[in-house]
This record gives C-alpha cells, structure tokens and sequence, in this order.
C-alpha cells in the first residue's frame, strides 16, 4: 500500500522493528544494559510503566534503560504529561526536550514504541505495556532523549529557507492568487521536528550528503512559492547524486511524520520539475 499519511496504516503490523538482535554488533562498552527499576507509586490502582533511555556521556558508563511506573489516575493523558511527572517527582535528572506542548515547536520528537512521534500529542492510552521511549534515531545522544540536531539544522540552512526575491515595484508586497498559494499547502506546516529524517534509511546512510526528506520538503517549499525569483539557482544546488537523489522512495518520511505531511511527494516534485525545466 502505497502510503500518503502518517494517519494511514500500513498492510502489516507484525514487526516493529528489523528482526536484529538488541546490541548486534555493539561494542561491549557502549552496548544498552538493564538500569533502575524505580519503585512503583503507592496505593495507584491505574499503573503505567514506561522504560526510558538515559545515556550521560559526561559520566563514563554505557547507556541503560530505566524502568518507571506511575499513578494514571494523577497525570495527564498525554506521554509528555508523564515524562514531565517522572521528572518532578521520581528522577530529576531524567532529560528531554519540549516547549509549546501543543504540536506546533517539534522540541519534544522521540522514538515512542519504535515509531518517532511528538510526546506531547501521542496519548498515554496507544502506548504499549511497557512503554519504551528512546531518543531519535541516527542522532548523537547529548544526553537521554535529547538528540544533537546541529547537523540537521545545518543542511537545512543550505536550501536558503527564506524568500529569494528583489524588492516589489510598488514598493509594497508580493502578491500570491489563492490558487498560488494553495500551492504551499501541505508543506509550510513542517516544524523542523526531524521525526521524518531520523526515520530514513537512505539517510542513516549517507545523512553526511543526503540532505534527508525535512531539508527537501522545506527546499520545495520555497521552489514552489511563486513569490520566490530563484528557482533555477535552487534546483541547481539539489542537482546532485547524493544531495536529492539518494531517496529511494522507502516511504518511512511518510509514516512517521505528526503533521500528517507526506515529505516523499515533495521530494518527487522536486525531481519532475528538475526534468521539466
């Protein structure tokens, strides 16, 4: 089934994840061992129990997996509620990221039972039992579930996020028909969460040249505005075997984005229009 939202579901539901033993291949020492089992909650009769990943690289020790539990019936609905209660109350020094809360920054992207989601919009009622939240794929690990995103950012500075054009000759704005503008629609929305790239194979690969399905989405956002007077030097810059061509159309950008956007259509609209111009 060809997949066009991260609200469908695919055909089959078997396997979470590749059938690779944990730690295949894992150097001894960096290799996930069994953590704190922190006590549970008295007297809760609703329990939740997630299994966390904490890695502090400051401290020397291989990266472990601590195991929480807490009272449903004293948190909030959202996995984002619960991991701000395991801080507050169980263990401070449990890290990640969040902000807005809403859907709308991407701070709080995670790998959530083996699918990379936003915390603060993925309800406590579809996590598995135990829930096991890890930070994003194909990131370095700052600290716990907070991925380093310097790179990420970096190639997304590349496509020149902003709107290349000379000034109007009214000296007032561009102007856009509706029909222009409906042209954005299903791009703008991206929030640079990076659930989408940290889910590529292709770039888990090569992420050091693929730019990697949120870069292009966000590089055709701005070849298809009709305000923006660079296309040809835009394309120019994607023409490239790695940089745009290393999708493989494997469609992961597609499932796993919390938007409901499909990154993979963008990135197949850049290549026709490559071909047309």
């Amino acid at each position: 089934m060809l997949i066009k939202s991260s609200d469908e579901k695919p055909r089959w539901t078997l396997l979470k994840r590749f059938p690779i033993p944990y730690n295949a291949q894992v150097p001894k020492e960096h290799r996930i061992k069994e953590g704190i089992a922190w006590p549970v909650p008295d007297g809760a009769k609703r329990l939740k129990r997630f299994q966390i990943y904490r890695y502090n690289p400051e401290d020397g020790e291989p990266p472990r997996i601590d195991t929480f539990a807490i009272d449903r019936d004293d948190c909030g609905p959202m996995l984002l509620d619960a991991l701000i209660k395991i801080k507050d109350e169980i263990d401070p020094t449990l890290t990640f990221r969040r902000s807005c809360r809403e859907g709308v920054c991407g701070s709080c992207s995670m790998n959530i039972d083996g699918t990379n989601w936003l915390a603060c919009i993925h309800d406590i009622d579809d996590l598995d039992e135990p829930a096991t939240i890890y930070p994003l794929n194909n990131l370095d690990v700052v600290r716990d579930l907070v991925g380093d995103q310097r790179h990420a950012f970096a190639q997304y500075a590349a496509v020149k996020p902003w709107l290349d054009a000379e000034p109007p000759v009214d000296g007032k704005e561009h102007l856009q028909t509706p029909e222009e503008r409906q042209e954005l629609d299903g791009y703008y929305e991206c929030i640079m969460c990076f659930c989408c790239t940290s889910g590529c194979p292709s770039h888990w690969w090569n992420g050091d040249r693929f730019l990697g399905p949120a870069v292009l989405l966000q590089a055709w956002r701005f070849i298809a505005d009709s305000r923006d007077q660079a296309t040809g030097e835009r394309l120019n810059e994607l023409e490239d075997p790695f940089r745009l061509y290393r999708c493989h159309t494997i469609l992961n950008c597609t499932r796993t984005c919390p938007k409901g956007l499909n990154p993979a259509k963008a990135i197949a609209e850049i290549k026709h229009k490559m071909t047309t111009r």
